[in-house]
This record gives structure tokens, sequence and C-alpha cells, in this order.
């Protein structure tokens, strides 16, 4: 009777710790971490990355390549106070793309969860066989390498004295000339889009934002909004930029005008960094999309942390017709190409004739 109590006892205990172990995912990690076929060693290593479990997605990797694993942290975590630093991966989509016995690739959509909202990221990422398993081929990082060396600062540079910190944006001094030289409104599927450009016309720096409000026919309000980070807010003098103001929801049949303002505030400012545009060019991503490719390089000595494209498209007539932002997720380090792409609506790329690049950027204060 008291063995067979014990074996009894034995018994319920065992069950009970099998069952603990499955909820808790045993059977799940255990098949992830034999990685049977191509994709379950794809989702997961992302399933690691999601968790920043870097030591773990770092063996799921194949070593052929030798990527060192600092190397392939950096990439994913960030560094140099980039967007991607302020960034979390929230999911993944996978699809194959072509596969044999011992080699595969599948391409994984990713989404980020970042400081500035959503960002998308497409990767095609081989895989091998490794024995009965299956490893990531990662690519090796190509990191900027900057040399040791002297350059020169002789920017222009805009101070504003005399204004306690109190005083910020009072009227105690006139504003700066600024000018909205286009507006065109646009009707997209899910929204109204007012896009166009503004200009600085005064001799000092200015920080503007745009506003419109979309007006009915009886010439009450149906909609108001700004330009949030759709523009380069910061102007020197005589600059331009794009501006891009989303109305969700709205539909042109139900707008008879609209009115907007420029709001410009008189702010300390410099010409560095500046930050080049280089070889831009239109073409198709792997999803099929139309973007705008290039990439930006840094001409001063400092880090730019975080930097935002905003390209402005033209039809054969000149006039504006979207504008498209995009994120760079790697900071800008001195001297060294960073690619971007920004998305362009299908509609809008048979309709474009010509396209302006303006480069919104962030630095951290230097200690």
């Amino acid at each position: 009777m008291k063995l067979g109590l014990a074996f009894i006892i034995a018994l319920v205990t065992g069950v009970l710790l099998a069952a603990g172990w499955i909820q808790a995912g045993g059977l799940k990690a255990r098949a992830e971490r034999s990685a049977q076929t191509p994709d379950e060693a794809v989702r997961a290593l992302l399933a690691d990355i999601q968790a920043r479990n870097w030591d773990q997605a770092y063996r799921r990797l194949d070593h052929s390549n030798e990527v060192q694993q600092a190397d392939f942290v950096r990439e994913i975590a960030g560094s140099d106070g980039s967007l991607r630093t302020y960034s979390t991966l929230q999911g993944f989509d996978l699809w194959p793309v072509h596969a044999d016995a011992d080699r595969a690739m599948l391409r994984a959509r990713l989404n980020w969860s970042s400081a500035v909202g959503s960002l998308a990221e497409v990767r095609d990422l081989s895989v091998v066989r490794d024995g009965g398993t299956w490893k990531v081929v990662w690519p090796k990082p190509n990191f900027v390498n900057v040399p040791l060396r002297v350059l020169p600062v002789n920017y222009l540079r805009w101070d504003v004295v005399g204004r306690r910190s109190e005083d910020w944006g009072s009227a105690t001094v006139d504003s700066p000339q600024v000018r909205i030289i286009s507006m065109n409104a646009v009707e997209r599927p899910d929204r109204v889009v007012i896009v166009g450009e503004v200009e600085n016309e005064d001799t000092v720096p200015a920080y503007i934002n745009i506003s419109a409000a979309l007006l009915k026919p009886d010439g009450s309000t149906l909609a108001q909004q700004d330009s949030f980070d759709a523009i380069a807010h910061r102007l020197l003098p005589k600059q331009v930029s794009p501006y891009r103001i989303d109305f969700p929801g709205a539909q042109l049949n139900q707008v008879k005008s609209v009115r907007i303002d420029a709001h410009p505030l008189l702010v300390p400012a410099s010409a560095d960094p500046v930050i080049s545009v280089e070889n831009q060019s239109v073409s198709k991503d792997a999803l099929g999309r139309m973007i705008l490719k290039g990439s930006l390089v840094n001409q001063s000595g400092q880090i730019v942390n975080i930097a935002q494209v905003l390209a402005v498209f033209y039809d054969a007539g000149g006039k504006a017709i979207w504008v498209s932002d995009g994120y760079v997720d790697e900071a800008l380090l001195p001297q060294g190409p960073v690619p971007f792409a920004v998305d362009i609506p299908a509609d809008i790329a048979s309709r474009m004739h010509d396209y302006h690049v303006v480069v919104n950027h962030y630095s951290a204060p230097s200690a």
C-alpha cells in the first residue's frame, strides 16, 4: 500500500512538472532550438531579437562569415544614439523566396516600434543546413570607419541674445518673414492631404510650423491639423522646406476651401552639420513598391544621431503633388554614407517628373 501510494505521488508530480514545462513553452523552445526547417530557424532568431536575448540569437547564426557578436548586436540594437537605440522589434512576417535541400532564402518584414512611430524594414535572410539543424547566415556588418583627423569649423551661426527663457515665443521681436510658396490638396483613399513648400525669406533663422483648416461650403471648419514632423521646422535664411498635412477620414467633396497659415519663430541656428544627399534613384524594392533611395553623407565633424528625409515630388508643370518622409535608424558618422529610402505611392510615381530631397537632423548636445 505504501509503495503504491509513493508511486502515485511520484507519477502525479511528474505529470505536473511536465505540464508546467509545456505551459512555459518548453516544447516550443526545444523545437526552436532544434530548428528543423528554415522557417523555424528564422522565426526563432527573430523571437530572440524581439526578446533582446543576444547570446541565444547569436548562437542561432551560421558563423562561416565570422560575424562578431558585438557587431551583430550593434547592427540590431543600434549605437551612437541612433533611432535604432530607441526602437524595439514589435513583430515580423515571413515568406519563402526559394529553397533547396541545404540552403533557403526567406524574406522578412520587420515592424519596429520607435521614438518617432512605427518603422518597417525588409530583409532577405539566407539559411543553411548545419547537420540536422538550420542556421541563419547574417551578412557581415559594414560600419563606417572614421579616421582620426581635424576638420576646420567655418560654418555660419546665428545666436539670439537678450532674451530670457521665460520670454521664449513672446512677441518681443518681429517674427521672421516666411512665405508659403505652394499648396496643393490631394485626395487619398482614406484622407485628404495638403502638400506644398514654404520658404524663409528673412536674413535670420526661423522655426516654422504650418497649420491648415478644411472649410465646408457653409464656411464652418471640417477639420484642422498641422504639419507635425512632415516639415523641416528649422530653416536658415532663404531655405525652402516641403510640408505635408494629413486629414484622416476627410474627402475632397466635403471641402469648399482651405485656410493655411505659417507660424514662424526666431531661433538660434547654425549651418552645421551639412548633410549631402547622394546617389539618388527611383526603383522598386523587394516588395514591389516604388521608392526613392540614395545615401546621406554627414560632411561635418560631429555625429548626427537621428536623420529624417523629406522628399517633395513635382509633376511636369513643376507643381508639388506629394511629400514623402522617412527616418534613418542609423546614426550619421562624419564622412560616412548611410542609405535611405522613402515610399512613393504608385499613382504619384506615374505622374512624377522631378523631386527634391531635404534632410532634417537631430544631434545630442555634446558634453
